[in-house]
């Protein structure tokens, strides 16, 4: 297995999360969307403006080094603020990049558990995100207990219980 951990996420790394943005636009080989380009996107720009608001919560992976290599938030998003995978006021939407490199090496699971335990001691219900049709990441999601339940154009929504 990978040699990482995982630490909470901290105000200092708005910038790591907005890469983390950035790494989780362009999962597709050959479809690379320019920095500036995703972060001008509302819906891209609303994951990661202002972090970190007094009910966001996250995770950063660092590798041995303590080089940031992932990371996983969720955030509150009002019905009327542009969101991929809004489902209602008060469930939270998980955002998660993971380095290329570091995929498929657990690192995406371990911030997905970590997060997950935290809304749950939280006291959320639910806890939402949205992935692309195609996107490899779809199968982890379900493994980890999230299903489809909406699906737009060319993405899903998907749930999370967490009772």
């Amino acid at each position: 297995m990978a040699d990482f951990t995982i630490r909470p996420a901290v105000v200092g790394d708005g910038s790591f999360l907005a890469d983390m943005v950035v790494e989780a636009a362009n999962w597709r080989a050959g479809a690379t969307r320019p920095r500036p380009s995703v972060l001008s996107d509302p819906v891209y720009r609303n994951y990661i403006a202002g972090w970190q608001r007094p009910a966001d919560r996250g995770f950063v992976a660092i590798d041995s080094q303590e080089r940031p290599i992932g990371a996983a938030w969720y955030r509150l998003l009002a019905s009327d603020v542009p969101a991929h995978g809004f489902v209602a006021a008060g469930v939270p939407e998980l955002i998660i990049g993971v380095r290329p490199f570091w995929r498929a090496q657990g690192v995406g699971r371990a911030l997905i558990q970590a997060l997950t335990d935290v809304a749950r001691a939280a006291g959320y219900a639910r806890l939402a995100l949205s992935v692309e049709h195609g996107n490899f990441a779809e199968g982890l999601y379900r493994s980890e207990g999230f299903a489809v339940v909406a699906s737009r154009g060319n993405r899903d929504t998907m749930v999370r219980l967490l009772g």
